[in-house]
């Protein structure tokens, strides 16, 4: 498949009725992994997964030419289309989605970091903008982190500035909105109602609402975030218990690599 038909493919699957599910990654080795799996429709990355995987703290504090390079050597893996986590855009959105879709990128999370609304939409406007100039239906996944770091603000007004985000990064361009946190399926029954059903992405996280509640209220999207490393992280850390217990492998362990 072409950058241009995998971009296709990758709005498909946001629009269509189905839930679209993506179990995230962070190299070229679980890159394949999921791609492997019957029933993967698409890969995304992890910007913590993969920061965390070179030393680097979550936050932008990875060089972006480092970002670019192991989105690009994830992309080459898999016929699938991939969308990136780009954080929020490394002081250059439109920029830093131009040297994604050079790479094979088709699709991004971009982070609001809770900034001003004016700067957020610009931001969102530069990566639709790269994006239309390479002559890519780019996946945009405008990401508002209101809800991360609502600290003491009344649930309501947090609730409200959600949806005119949201609104405001689709009539930019944004292809859905992307509201990571432990959200109820009241708080996201609402939001579907402002922004409309195949609209809204979230984060499946320990205490999230049931896949089945994600296809109730019209959600396009779930993903995982940082928390499929976290999986895999446990399963190495039982390992290792085991190991130091006097036990070994499990018994159910098979050889992917």
């Amino acid at each position: 498949m072409s950058t241009l038909d995998k971009a296709q493919e990758l709005r498909r699957l946001h629009a269509a009725p189905e839930l679209l599910l993506v179990v995230n990654v962070w190299d070229a080795i679980t890159a394949r992994t999921v791609a492997d799996v019957p029933g993967t429709t698409a890969l995304a990355t992890a910007s913590h997964g993969i920061a965390a995987a070179r030393g680097y703290p979550d936050g932008e504090v990875i060089p972006r030419d480092e970002m670019i390079a192991e989105v690009g050597l994830i992309a080459r893996q898999t016929e699938l289309p991939v969308s990136a986590d780009l954080e929020g855009g490394y002081g250059d959105p439109g920029g830093t989605v131009a040297r994604a879709i050079d790479v094979g990128i088709v699709g991004a999370n971009l982070e609001d970091q809770a900034k001003p609304l004016d700067a957020s939409v610009r931001a969102v406007e530069a990566a639709v903008e790269a994006a239309e100039r390479a002559g890519i239906p780019f996946a945009l996944n405008a990401r508002t982190d209101v809800f991360l770091k609502a600290g003491d603000r009344d649930p309501e007004e947090v609730l409200a500035d959600a949806v005119a985000r949201g609104r405001a990064y689709l009539e930019a361009g944004a292809t859905s909105f992307f509201v990571p946190g432990r959200l109820d399926e009241t708080q996201l029954t609402r939001i579907v109602s402002e922004l409309g059903e195949r609209k809204v992405n979230i984060i499946g996280i320990p205490g999230s609402i049931s896949l089945e509640g994600a296809r109730r209220v019209g959600l396009a999207r779930v993903s995982y975030g940082p928390w499929s490393q976290n999986a895999a992280l446990t399963a190495l850390a039982k390992l290792a218990e085991d190991v130091y217990a006097g036990g070994g492998l499990p018994a159910d362990t098979r050889k992917l690599n």
